[in-house]
């Protein structure tokens, strides 16, 4: 059974700020002015998605590519024009995008539960779809280590429902997974997470930080120290939102700094005007800064031509704002 592919979302008011600083851009430490470019303003790209998700910039392509995980699509905007237009529909509802050392796309797909990358002629192979006989529930996000290695994460969000992907029976437990960028092996690393979301490496990629989006009684970030073999070992607590807030994909910039999406995880009470946006956290996982915005951000990365403009796929829209940092070359 399939559904009809659903048209386009809402498209949400923006209004750029006319001042300097903007004040969507929240100092939560002191610390946090020197990331801030004073005369930069959060600016919407784009709108009209119904769950934005994964934006990964191609500097050799001047555009970046988000997923609209509902909508059955990956969208492509182009940093030259401004256009925004359809990559792939349908994309069988693929969430969390990477690059390969070659420069390959990856994409984490809920619907073929599988992770594929995208070859130049445009053909998909598959790299991932199963382990140990069975299958992957719905990879979520994606990123590639500088030896080739890839790693992603394996909730089950996809599998629950037709929103983003197709009702399915869980084969494995949540899990952390990692393809061997020489063999092409699937490892699984860690399956000790409750639905293990956004992840990313330090910038001298020892350290991988697993963002767990349904621990209790809060949302957590985890640290692990990563072995020259593949394996993660030194689990530690690095944040805890400690409350209401969704962390959820996650960045690093050059000097260690974690840029999260944030917003409400839904609890009752929670006030999702001041959620809605970017939290980051200095390199000991101190809040230091927050960008609000007026949706709840999902993920982000960094781009543009410096690699200092910040991405944020934020539910209906795509927002940007250039800040005083490169992200991590990781």
């Amino acid at each position: 059974m399939h559904l009809p592919l659903p048209g386009d979302g809402p498209h949400i008011p923006f209004q750029t700020a006319a001042r300097y600083p903007d004040p969507a851009v929240e100092l939560l430490h002191p610390s946090f002015a020197a990331l801030r470019l004073y005369s930069a303003s959060v600016e919407q790209l784009a709108s009209g998605c119904r769950w934005a998700e994964g934006p990964q910039w191609f500097a050799d392509h001047g555009c970046l590519l988000w997923s609209d995980i509902p909508n059955n699509r990956i969208l492509r905007w182009d940093a030259a024009t401004g256009n925004v237009t359809p990559f792939r529909q349908p994309s069988n509802h693929a969430n969390g995008l990477a690059r390969d050392r070659q420069g390959r796309l990856l994409a984490c797909e809920h619907l073929g539960r599988r992770v594929t990358r995208t070859e130049p002629d445009g053909t998909l192979t598959v790299l991932a779809d199963q382990f140990d006989g069975a299958r992957l529930n719905s990879p979520n996000d994606i990123v590639c280590q500088r030896n080739g290695d890839i790693w992603f994460t394996d909730p089950s969000f996809g599998i629950q429902g037709w929103w983003e992907g197709a009702p399915a029976a869980q084969e494995r437990p949540h899990a952390v997974y990692r393809i061997d960028g020489q063999t092409g092996t699937l490892h699984c690393v860690a399956d000790d997470l409750d639905a293990p979301n956004g992840l990313a490496f330090s910038p001298d990629e020892r350290v991988l930080y697993i963002v767990e989006s349904r621990a209790t009684p809060s949302r957590k970030i985890w640290a692990y120290d990563v072995a020259a073999d593949g394996t993660l070992r030194g689990k530690r607590l690095h944040i805890d939102a400690d409350g209401a807030g969704a962390l959820d994909g996650i960045a690093v910039d050059a000097l260690g700094n974690l840029w999260a999406g944030f917003g409400s995880d839904g609890r009752p009470g929670a006030a999702a005007d001041g959620l809605d946006g970017v939290r980051v956290h200095d390199r000991d996982g101190r809040p230091i800064g927050h960008i609000h915005l007026p949706e709840r951000c999902a993920n982000l990365c960094f781009g543009g031509p410096h690699r200092n403009r910040l991405f944020m796929a934020a539910s209906h829209s795509l927002y940007a704002l250039s800040v005083n940092v490169q992200g991590s070359a990781a």
